[in-house]
Protein backbone atom coordinates (compact mmCIF):
# COMPACT_ATOMS: atom_id res chain seq x y z
CA UNK A 1 0.00 0.00 0.00
CA UNK A 2 2.98 2.31 0.63
CA UNK A 3 4.39 2.08 -2.66
CA UNK A 4 1.09 2.62 -4.19
CA UNK A 5 0.62 6.13 -1.98
CA UNK A 6 4.00 6.69 -3.11
CA UNK A 7 4.02 6.06 -6.94
CA UNK A 8 -0.16 7.95 -7.03
CA UNK A 9 1.82 11.26 -5.78
CA UNK A 10 4.60 10.90 -7.99
CA UNK A 11 2.42 10.77 -10.45
CA UNK A 12 0.50 13.48 -9.86
CA UNK A 13 4.23 15.61 -9.66
CA UNK A 14 5.03 14.37 -12.87
CA UNK A 15 1.60 15.22 -14.55
CA UNK A 16 2.02 18.71 -13.27
CA UNK A 17 5.25 19.02 -14.62
CA UNK A 18 3.93 17.40 -18.06
CA UNK A 19 1.13 19.62 -18.31
CA UNK A 20 3.90 22.67 -18.67
CA UNK A 21 6.77 20.41 -19.62
CA UNK A 22 6.35 19.67 -23.54
CA UNK A 23 5.94 15.47 -24.33
CA UNK A 24 4.67 14.31 -21.15
CA UNK A 25 1.04 13.92 -21.22
CA UNK A 26 0.23 15.56 -18.15
CA UNK A 27 -3.51 14.70 -17.26
CA UNK A 28 -3.22 11.15 -18.26
CA UNK A 29 -0.67 10.46 -15.92
CA UNK A 30 -2.23 12.64 -13.24
CA UNK A 31 -5.27 10.50 -13.87
CA UNK A 32 -2.65 7.17 -13.40
CA UNK A 33 -1.75 8.65 -9.83
CA UNK A 34 -5.69 9.04 -8.63
CA UNK A 35 -6.00 5.31 -10.18
CA UNK A 36 -3.15 4.16 -7.70
CA UNK A 37 -4.61 5.97 -5.12
CA UNK A 38 -7.99 4.51 -6.02
CA UNK A 39 -6.45 0.92 -5.61
CA UNK A 40 -4.22 1.65 -2.61
CA UNK A 41 -7.67 2.31 -1.03
CA UNK A 42 -7.09 6.02 0.77
CA UNK A 43 -9.66 7.45 2.82
CA UNK A 44 -10.74 11.34 2.59
CA UNK A 45 -10.95 13.38 5.52
CA UNK A 46 -14.54 12.10 6.41
CA UNK A 47 -13.31 8.46 6.09
CA UNK A 48 -14.59 7.97 3.20
CA UNK A 49 -12.98 5.92 0.01
CA UNK A 50 -12.62 7.07 -3.35
CA UNK A 51 -15.56 6.27 -5.45
CA UNK A 52 -15.57 4.29 -8.98
CA UNK A 53 -17.81 6.85 -9.96
CA UNK A 54 -15.12 9.45 -9.26
CA UNK A 55 -12.76 7.80 -10.78
CA UNK A 56 -14.44 7.30 -14.09
CA UNK A 57 -15.52 11.01 -14.30
CA UNK A 58 -11.52 12.40 -13.74
CA UNK A 59 -11.45 9.96 -16.91
CA UNK A 60 -13.86 11.52 -19.23
CA UNK A 61 -12.14 14.81 -17.63
CA UNK A 62 -8.59 13.80 -18.83
CA UNK A 63 -10.13 12.52 -22.15
CA UNK A 64 -11.41 15.95 -22.29
CA UNK A 65 -8.58 17.82 -21.72
CA UNK A 66 -6.26 15.84 -24.00
CA UNK A 67 -8.85 16.03 -27.25
CA UNK A 68 -8.86 19.83 -26.07
CA UNK A 69 -5.26 20.56 -25.91
CA UNK A 70 -4.85 19.15 -29.45
CA UNK A 71 -7.81 21.46 -31.03
CA UNK A 72 -7.48 24.68 -29.02
CA UNK A 73 -4.19 25.50 -30.71
CA UNK A 74 -4.42 24.99 -33.87
CA UNK A 75 -7.79 27.17 -33.88
CA UNK A 76 -6.69 30.03 -32.44
CA UNK A 77 -3.57 29.93 -34.94
CA UNK A 78 -5.81 29.78 -37.48
CA UNK A 79 -8.26 32.19 -36.15
CA UNK A 80 -5.37 34.67 -36.56
CA UNK A 81 -4.69 33.65 -40.04
CA UNK A 82 -1.95 31.18 -39.13
CA UNK A 83 -0.71 27.87 -40.97
CA UNK A 84 0.49 24.58 -39.70
CA UNK A 85 3.84 26.01 -39.74
CA UNK A 86 3.15 28.67 -37.13
CA UNK A 87 2.30 25.88 -34.49
CA UNK A 88 5.16 23.68 -35.45
CA UNK A 89 7.69 26.87 -34.99
CA UNK A 90 5.90 27.60 -31.80
CA UNK A 91 6.27 23.99 -30.50
CA UNK A 92 10.45 24.29 -31.76
CA UNK A 93 10.49 27.70 -30.46
CA UNK A 94 9.21 26.53 -26.85
CA UNK A 95 11.81 23.17 -27.14
CA UNK A 96 14.79 25.68 -27.91
CA UNK A 97 13.66 28.41 -25.01
CA UNK A 98 13.12 25.60 -21.97
CA UNK A 99 16.52 26.30 -21.19
CA UNK A 100 15.77 29.37 -19.61
CA UNK A 101 12.47 29.06 -18.24
CA UNK A 102 9.64 30.70 -18.20
CA UNK A 103 11.05 33.31 -20.54
CA UNK A 104 12.94 31.79 -22.80
CA UNK A 105 9.51 29.44 -23.19
CA UNK A 106 7.28 32.03 -23.91
CA UNK A 107 9.70 34.22 -26.56
CA UNK A 108 10.93 31.50 -27.85
CA UNK A 109 7.23 29.72 -28.70
CA UNK A 110 6.34 33.43 -29.87
CA UNK A 111 9.73 34.33 -31.92
CA UNK A 112 9.32 30.31 -33.44
CA UNK A 113 5.94 30.53 -34.65
CA UNK A 114 6.60 34.31 -36.22
CA UNK A 115 9.92 33.14 -37.66
CA UNK A 116 7.95 30.29 -39.53
CA UNK A 117 4.98 32.06 -40.73
CA UNK A 118 7.94 35.04 -42.32
CA UNK A 119 10.10 32.40 -43.52
CA UNK A 120 8.18 29.10 -44.24
CA UNK A 121 4.96 30.85 -45.53
CA UNK A 122 6.13 34.16 -46.52
CA UNK A 123 3.59 35.90 -44.75
CA UNK A 124 4.30 39.88 -43.89
CA UNK A 125 5.62 41.09 -40.65
CA UNK A 126 2.20 42.21 -39.22
CA UNK A 127 0.48 38.99 -40.41
CA UNK A 128 3.45 36.82 -38.83
CA UNK A 129 3.64 38.95 -35.64
CA UNK A 130 -0.83 37.87 -35.76
CA UNK A 131 -0.03 34.20 -36.46
CA UNK A 132 2.53 34.03 -33.70
CA UNK A 133 0.09 35.59 -31.13
CA UNK A 134 -2.45 33.21 -32.24
CA UNK A 135 -0.55 30.47 -31.95
CA UNK A 136 1.00 31.54 -28.50
CA UNK A 137 -2.72 31.89 -26.96
CA UNK A 138 -3.21 28.70 -27.88
CA UNK A 139 -0.18 26.91 -26.37
CA UNK A 140 -1.22 28.90 -23.19
CA UNK A 141 -4.83 27.70 -23.21
CA UNK A 142 -4.04 24.24 -23.66
CA UNK A 143 -1.30 24.29 -21.28
CA UNK A 144 -3.85 26.11 -18.67
CA UNK A 145 -6.71 23.54 -18.94
CA UNK A 146 -3.99 21.22 -18.66
CA UNK A 147 -2.72 22.29 -15.76
CA UNK A 148 -6.04 23.00 -13.95
CA UNK A 149 -6.85 19.62 -14.48
CA UNK A 150 -3.68 18.11 -13.21
CA UNK A 151 -3.95 20.56 -10.16
CA UNK A 152 -7.22 19.14 -9.47
CA UNK A 153 -5.85 15.22 -10.01
CA UNK A 154 -3.01 16.24 -7.48
CA UNK A 155 -5.22 17.50 -5.08
CA UNK A 156 -7.37 14.70 -4.97
CA UNK A 157 -4.94 12.52 -4.65
CA UNK A 158 -3.38 14.34 -1.54
CA UNK A 159 -7.19 14.18 0.05
CA UNK A 160 -7.51 10.58 -0.86
CA UNK A 161 -3.98 8.98 0.61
Amino acid sequence: MIVLKILAVLCAVIGIIGSIAPGLPGPPISWVGLLLAFLAKGLNGAGEPMSLTFLLVWLAVTVIVTVVDFIVPGMLTRATGGHKSAGVGAMVGLFAGMFIPPVGMILGSLLGAFLAEFFIEGQGTWASFKSSVGAFLGFLCGTGIKLIASGLMFYYVIVYL
